[in-house]
């Protein structure tokens, strides 16, 4: 697991700041090195993306020996005006779904509209 994910070039619909509280989300317990793998980002890149999280009281955590227990901020609204009365927890269950969605196989119960 180690060296430095390839870059993505061009955009995408989700910021890493995302990226990175979804996959907490998936795993309080996630060691920063297994966040980075899943989100294609360095180690580096995550531990900034946390602290802006923690900073702005989206995220906090504990430490327990070595490992980080994170705990997320359910009800904190999202920052930008156009997603105004938004919370954390709206956009992590749409991001949840999905993730169950893409885990299915290709046609067990999908529609149309899924794919979407």
């Amino acid at each position: 697991m180690g060296g430095v994910p390839e870059p993505h070039i061009g955009w995408t619909f989700l910021t890493n700041h995302a990226r990175v509280l979804a996959a907490i989300a998936d795993d309080r317990n996630a060691r920063i090195r297994d966040i980075a793998a899943h989100c294609r980002l360095t180690e580096r890149a995550v531990q900034k993306i946390i602290a802006d999280l923690e900073q702005a009281g989206y995220l906090s955590h504990s430490r327990e020996g070595r490992t980080n227990t994170y705990r997320i901020e359910p009800g904190k609204v999202l920052r930008h005006p156009a997603e105004a009365g938004l919370t954390v927890a709206s956009l992590l269950s749409v991001l949840a779904r999905d993730e169950a969605r893409r885990s299915r196989p290709a046609d067990a119960g999908a529609t149309v509209g899924d794919r979407v």
